[in-house]
């Protein structure tokens, strides 16, 4: 999420009504979680296990809960809670926008590109040329959906990130501000949920389809020319290569790396990251003809 102004630390440090450590007139140019921080952005930690890949890292603003060193040229806001000071800025910065029309004003809509009139487009969403959305289709705010891409009934674009902080009665929620782009001639069938990224965007290559009843996590890569049959779930800041192929009700966990062309069958779990151009199958998936022969030997076991 980069801010529509810079803000200096001292701005920053009033705003969150907490200390600071560095240059008073140090510059924070936008607002991202560590694993996709750019210099000039602000990130926050709350933890001392990542400290200090935290104070290493490109952020040139850091939320932490403890007086620290602080690295040159970056400032810190000392912050008894790090995570709700990263919620208000972004509430901040980035108020919540409910729109109360079904394609709302701002939005940007291609005269070529097809709404269903039961369909809605949130504010600043843009919708390109030869774009076709159906009916009960939910396209969030901010949200772009490319040239020639298909959305099916019933699919969300754009809802929160399932990201969440445990507190002793409840758990507080990580406000989502980043997007969803679905690039020009991708496929999403009906019922399909792809959530906006926390901080940056949750994308679907060129090319790519989807099946009915498929979810994407938030901040995940999906690259070109993947196919997704239906019931497939995958976690957030996943990178899917391009050309790779799952098919019905594969699941896959946070943080991993599919690489190009590779095959998940069917009812697979993914638990960790796997090369490209291979065949996988189980759970946890492992490469198919090695699986199928576990198989064999424990059927053979039981004569």
């Amino acid at each position: 999420m980069k801010l529509v102004e810079p803000r200096s630390l001292l701005e920053l440090s009033r705003l969150l009504s907490c200390d600071f450590i560095g240059e008073e007139d140090l510059k924070a140019s936008g607002i991202n979680e560590i694993h996709v921080v750019e210099p000039g952005d602000i990130a926050f930690v709350d933890h001392p296990k990542y400290y200090d890949v935290t104070l290493k890292s490109a952020a040139t603003i850091i939320i932490i809960n403890k007086k620290v060193d602080c690295p040159q040229g970056k400032g810190l806001l000392v912050h008894d809670e790090p995570f709700t000071a990263f919620n208000k800025l972004i509430r901040h910065f980035q108020p919540f926008q409910f729109s109360e029309h079904r394609i709302d004003p701002t939005a940007e809509i291609h005269s070529t590109a097809k709404v269903h009139p039961m369909a809605s487009v949130g504010a600043k969403a843009k919708i390109e040329a030869g774009a076709i959305i159906h009916a009960h289709v939910s396209v969030g705010h901010h949200c772009h959906v490319g040239e020639n891409a298909i959305i099916h009934p019933n699919t969300t674009i754009g809802g929160d990130a399932f990201y969440y902080k445990t507190r002793p009665n409840t758990f507080e929620k990580l406000i989502s501000c980043g997007r969803v782009i679905i690039e020009p001639n991708v496929e999403i069938g009906a019922n399909c949920t792809i959530d906006r990224g926390v901080t940056g965007d949750t994308i679907i290559g060129e090319g790519t389809k989807f099946d009915n009843m498929v979810h994407i996590g938030h901040d995940t890569k999906i690259g070109k020319r993947c196919l997704f049959a239906a019931q497939v779930g995958i976690a957030g800041c996943v990178t899917v290569e391009d050309k790779v192929t799952m098919w019905g009700q594969v699941g896959c966990i946070a943080n991993v790396t599919i690489g190009e062309s590779a095959v998940i069958l069917a009812k697979s779990g993914i638990g960790k990251s796997l090369e490209g151009g291979k065949t996988y199958f189980g759970a946890p998936a492992g490469e198919a003809r090695k699986k199928l022969k576990e198989l064999a030997t424990l059927s053979n076991l039981s004569k």
